[in-house]
């Protein structure tokens, strides 16, 4: 019993209480927010973009949410989400050698951001690789399963032109050519997050992630079973997003907030847990390079919406996340300066 309240540097890299199966919830894991949202989620109706009419200009001023008919191949889809599971299913001594609390390294596997160093720990087992442009990293990804660089390759390298098809529509949409920063998209990072939060047992006191925004400009993202859930700020509402087959979900990130000064906002989301059903996701995390410094263009800003945010770029935000524990303080909000009344 005493064995509950161990502290969190019990369990580090490789002896998660996932990977060992514990039959209970260690305190350091009951990461719940008390933050004075609803925790009964309702179902989001997902709104949803058919990619096949994207050249109809009269569909470019929607809010991008679900996306279908984006020209991946469902069997592409179910190749990548295959050897996702089957590297997932390892054993711990062939994952060993991607283990890192080093938030800076292209090619890591742990479960929470600094396993057995962060306050709160989250269940889930995840794999984060650089992929874009696939040629520059795709000999440091895993070589097990043996065709996990062949069918995540493949997956990764059309995510990429999705990506790109789904930043013309967002900058047209609030009135930047739909060719802005083209160069620096293309020559832009993507960062694939493969993401299994395996049964908990008591699923009301963990997450699988906590409640955060992406530092990007866009997360696509695909998973296999419910769990992804979303703020609603009207109503402080968290909605669950189904699982459609076949659609990708797209989440607005950080720097398309800044870059649009505010007309869009990131997306909060977190991950739940169930105490039966495993669950597998696959996020794609695009955005500008590096050392990019992202800031609101002189075109979104006038007398009535100053510059919003402070530059940043990918590189600045690691560094934060390598002080801070995640779910313990947003990047974003550093970023905002404050607006005269």
């Amino acid at each position: 019993m005493a064995e509950k309240n161990n502290s969190c540097s019990s369990f580090s890299m490789g002896k998660s209480a996932q990977e060992r199966g514990l039959p209970y919830v260690p305190k350091c894991y009951k990461a719940q927010p008390f933050d004075g949202s609803k925790t009964d989620a309702h179902v989001f109706d997902v709104p949803t973009i058919d990619m096949a009419g994207i050249q109809d200009l009269t569909g470019r001023s929607v809010i991008v949410d679900q996306i279908v008919n984006h020209g991946i191949e469902e069997a592409t889809i179910e190749g990548a989400l295959s050897v996702a599971s089957g590297f997932l299913n390892l054993t711990t001594e062939e994952k060993a050698k991607y283990m890192s609390n080093d938030v800076h390294k292209p090619v890591r596997y742990g479960t929470s951001i600094k396993d057995g160093v962060d306050k709160v720990q989250f269940w889930r087992i995840f794999l984060k690789h650089y992929s874009h442009p696939l040629n520059q990293w795709i000999h440091m990804w895993p070589d097990s399963p043996l065709d996990y660089k062949e069918k995540m390759g493949k997956y990764v390298s059309e995510l990429e032109m999705v990506a790109q098809k789904t930043a013309r529509l967002i900058t047209d949409s609030v009135g930047l050519w739909p060719t802005y920063l083209k160069k620096e998209i293309d020559n832009g990072m993507q960062v694939m997050a493969v993401t299994g939060s395996p049964p908990c047992p008591e699923p009301e006191l963990a997450l699988g992630h906590p409640a955060h925004s992406d530092y990007c400009g866009l997360t696509l993202l695909l998973q296999d079973s419910p769990g992804l859930q979303i703020l609603d700020s009207d109503t402080n509402t968290w909605m669950l997003v189904p699982v459609v087959q076949g659609a990708l979900q797209v989440l607005v990130g950080d720097q398309v907030e800044v870059l649009t000064n505010g007309r869009y906002k990131s997306v909060v989301h977190r991950v739940v847990l169930s105490s039966n059903q495993p669950r597998i996701s696959i996020a794609g995390l695009h955005s500008l390079g590096m050392d990019v410094q992202v800031q609101p263009p002189p075109e979104m800003a006038d007398a009535h919406r100053l510059g919003r945010y402070r530059q940043s770029s990918f590189h600045d935000f690691l560094d934060f996340i390598s002080k801070n524990d995640l779910g313990q303080g947003s990047f974003l909000d550093m970023l905002k300066i404050d607006q005269p009344n």
